[in-house]
């Protein structure tokens, strides 16, 4: 009885689901938030891969990331990694140095990236130090550009940093135990 049965719901609606989930992934592309398009910017194969700073966050300091990077807040002070995302509304004030970079937010300062692409809506006040350059329509640049064949410097991680690291691991591990 139950295989006569037919549903009043549109073939449209039914694929509601499947449909919303296409027009959120469009919806990130143009936004340039984690979704990237193109190869310049941080792509995470794995949920949680990059290291994010939320909207919400505010650091003045200086940022070390060994792997890739995705800012959404403010920071102040010297940022690298090796992928970075400077999403939409993040504000750097700053030196910036990563592999690839790509700026939807805000960047007032250096930046030294073998990539760097300028999205729609990014901008930089600033000196960049590139092998490529890409800037979109709408994104905004105020400075000077300088293609250099080592714009970055090789990473380096220095002992203190190490041994801070470790001592940071091993209490975490103490107040678990």
């Amino acid at each position: 009885m139950l295989s006569s049965f037919k549903s009043k719901v549109s073939e449209k609606d039914k694929n509601a689901p499947a449909n919303a989930v296409e027009v959120m992934g469009k919806r990130e592309h143009s936004q340039c938030s984690v979704v990237e398009q193109g190869g310049a910017g941080p792509q995470p194969t794995k949920a949680g891969m990059a290291s994010c700073i939320g909207s919400g966050m505010s650091i003045v300091g200086n940022i070390k990331c060994n792997g890739p990077a995705q800012i959404f807040g403010r920071i102040e002070g010297e940022l690298r990694a090796s992928d970075l995302l400077i999403g939409d509304g993040a504000q750097v004030a700053g030196t910036v140095i990563a592999k690839n970079v790509t700026v939807c937010g805000s960047v007032k300062g250096t930046i030294r990236a073998v990539r760097v692409r300028l999205q729609n809506g990014g901008a930089v006040e600033g000196d960049i130090f590139h092998q490529s350059l890409a800037i979109d329509e709408n994104a905004l640049f105020e400075g000077s550009s300088r293609r250099v064949e080592s714009p970055a410097p090789a990473p380096y991680i220095d002992a203190a940093l190490q041994r801070v690291e470790r001592w940071f691991a091993q209490s975490c591990s103490q107040m678990s135990s």
